[in-house]
């Protein structure tokens, strides 16, 4: 007796970004504010990272609320209502529940229904993860669109006091609306991990070490070390300009598209630096507009990409329609790339 076969899952054939959002927290730091805290200069800070100033996120400027404002706009250029959303992925690393999922909270305040909704942790290549998902839910029919979210308050895990660190994190949250296309909008996602490389860039510690207890001999009372996050730079920016790069050429090569037919360059605005070597490896042509946002937003991981690709569309440095090279890359070591249609 032959065995009954599986009905087969049907989806859009090709997938595209409708709608992306963005939000940045009021609070403004610039670096003259951030040589209180470390001994260093504004021209070091700028000619180290190519930052002037970065956002930091205020008590009400939760990690959700920060997503569903971002979220909002999203929906709203994607036109579209929320209880078409099949689903809610929210990357993050400095949600500090385990449990349960913060998009579960967003999923819920926005009116998505019942969808599903989950976090994934994949640092500053999170929203590249986010966007290889929603694609393949859509394509393999369990969704019509899908809500990817960026976000992070990686100002709760600055070290203030680590000169190698302080000045490089800031806050926000970027979204963006995948759903159906007629046309391919977002090409192959070339994206990995290097485990060996694990250490790099690391939280100080785990939480359940995070809060110790002196010997009562030497002393009395709890010491709450909070953790922080901790990076060896050198590595990090070999990592990021010699392999980095590759990966942005895969992604092109995947596409079919060469440099010179790009609208738009997004990388995940780790560092200015990298990003001039990344240019000059992928001999990208002047006429490409390039994201800058690191200047003003600093390093925000995961919300990085989707707010850098909302600034280029409000200034008008980018159009709707144009082809962008995105590339996420960071703890892990991780990292995702693809060449995307602009909403």
């Amino acid at each position: 007796m032959t065995a009954p076969q599986i009905k087969p899952a049907t989806g859009a054939a090709y997938t595209r970004i409708h709608g992306v959002g963005g939000y940045r927290p009021v609070r403004v730091i610039p670096n003259s504010e951030v040589l209180n805290w470390i001994d260093s200069s504004d021209e070091w800070i700028r000619s180290r990272s190519g930052i002037t100033e970065r956002r930091w996120a205020g008590a009400e400027e939760t990690v959700a609320e920060m997503s569903v404002q971002a979220a909002g706009k999203a929906i709203a250029q994607a036109g579209i209502a929320p209880e078409q959303i099949g689903g809610v992925i929210v990357a993050t690393v400095s949600h500090l529940k385990q449990t349960p999922a913060i998009a579960t909270e967003i999923a819920d305040r926005l009116g998505c229904g019942t969808a599903p909704a989950f976090d994934i942790s994949a640092a500053c290549a999170g929203f590249g993860y986010g966007l290889g998902l929603a694609d393949g839910m859509i394509r393999g029919g369990s969704a019509e669109y899908v809500l990817v979210i960026g976000v992070e308050r990686l100002s709760d895990l600055t070290d203030t006091s680590d000169r190698s660190t302080a000045f490089i994190f800031g806050d926000g949250a970027g979204a963006a609306i995948v759903g159906p296309s007629d046309t391919p909008g977002i090409g192959k996602l070339i994206w990995g991990s290097d485990g060996s490389q694990r250490d790099v860039i690391t939280q100080t510690q785990a939480w359940d070490t995070a809060f110790a207890k002196e010997d009562a001999v030497n002393g009395a009372g709890d010491e709450t070390r909070w953790p922080a996050l901790r990076m060896d730079g050198q590595p990090v920016f070999r990592w990021a300009v010699y392999e980095m790069a590759k990966v942005a050429q895969q992604a092109l090569d995947a596409a079919g598209i060469t440099a010179d037919q790009l609208g738009a360059f997004i990388p995940h605005q780790a560092n200015m630096r990298i990003t001039d070597a990344m240019i000059k490896t992928l001999k990208l042509p002047e006429s490409v507009p390039v994201a800058r946002d690191i200047a003003e937003t600093g390093n925000t991981s995961a919300a990085s990409i989707p707010l850098a690709m909302e600034r280029m569309l409000e200034t008008g440095e980018a159009k709707s329609g144009d082809l962008a090279l995105i590339i996420g890359f960071g703890a892990g070591l991780v990292y995702a790339a693809a060449v995307v249609t602009l909403p």
